[in-house]
């Protein structure tokens, strides 16, 4: 286990690395000056000047990504361009609303996807599964922004049955609740169709092992083999799709912030990006890499414990 969990960690650490590297290479392959482009074509030279040494572009790249990275290995992601505040502070004020957003759309994910798959292998096909098929498909076809489009225009300006914008009255947690379902909804129901696809399969694959004819042998009712057997070892690529989908659904919470106008991690890049502040989407990046090598170490772990055959990998 302890071999395990240092490869894993040197793993992550190498993760974080490589974004942050392929980050500085891109802000550096950016054409145009940022300084002119930030404090636009009227700015005085020295201004330039001074835009510049703050943010540390008047030294060579391999400098910058020294000092960077000598300040990461102390928690330092540097300081806001334009406010001055430490990046740290600005990120882990918006990731907290980020990581509630990307956690509930994995439940609506989860939930929705191991029902969808379940009943999908139950009822193999029947009327039910080729429906089921069909609305998988098109949940991984139509794009996210698109759903959270929709819902925004039927559920909260038709129907007035949430809230259009915002992240509810703080102190409230019922308003929370409420302004947080439409966003995470279409953000998770993307990743619906590939829970339900790839449980199906799992399932159907599990239903012919030798202890599953066993234990109809034995008397059992399909609906307790199902849930109390089978599911367990065919949750395990379900498993991996989550832990691989949860980066997708932080990128797609980007989206649903912008649409739903709610504060978070995704918004705060988009406003840093347009205001070519780097060291906030530098920061951000590496930050959204961590929490990425983070959740893949932690399904590695999840797969080893529903799946004793993989338990010889620790």
């Amino acid at each position: 286990m302890a071999g395990f969990l240092l490869r894993r960690l040197l793993l992550a650490a190498g993760v974080v690395a490589g974004a942050g590297v392929l980050i500085f290479l891109l802000i550096y392959a950016v054409p145009g000056d940022p300084a002119t482009t930030a404090l636009g074509p009227r700015a005085s030279p020295e201004m330039r000047a001074a835009f510049r040494a703050a943010m540390g572009l008047d030294r060579p790249l391999p400098v910058q990504m020294a000092r960077f990275f000598g300040r990461l290995l102390q928690g330092d992601l540097g300081r806001d361009i334009w406010s001055g505040r430490p990046v740290t502070e600005i990120l882990f004020e918006a990731l907290p609303h980020t990581l509630i957003l990307a956690l509930c759309s994995l439940g609506w994910s989860v939930l929705l996807g191991i029902g969808l798959g379940c009943m999908s292998a139950a009822r193999r096909g029947g009327a039910f599964d080729r429906v089921a098929g069909a609305l998988s498909i098109a949940t991984i076809a139509i794009p996210p922004f698109l759903i959270a489009i929709y819902c925004l225009l039927l559920f909260a300006v038709e129907l007035r049955w949430f809230p259009a914008i915002g992240a509810g009255t703080p102190g409230d947690w019922t308003s929370q609740l409420g302004a947080l379902v439409l966003p995470s909804f279409s953000v998770g129901l993307a990743w619906v169709g590939y829970i339900a696809r790839a449980l199906r399969g799992s399932l159907i694959e599990v239903m012919r092992e030798r202890y599953i004819i066993a234990a109809r042998a034995f008397g059992l009712s399909e609906r307790t083999i199902l849930l109390r057997h089978a599911l367990r070892i065919a949750l395990v690529p379900v498993v991996s799709i989550v832990g691989v989908g949860f980066g997708s659904l932080l990128s797609g919470s980007v989206l649903a912030e912008i649409v739903f106008a709610r504060p978070g991690l995704g918004k705060t890049v988009y406003e840093a990006v347009l205001a070519r502040n780097y060291p906030v989407v530098t920061g951000a990046v590496v930050l959204t890499a961590g929490l990425y090598a983070v959740v893949m170490l932690l399904t590695d772990l999840v797969i080893a414990l529903l799946d004793q055959r993989n338990r010889a990998a620790l």
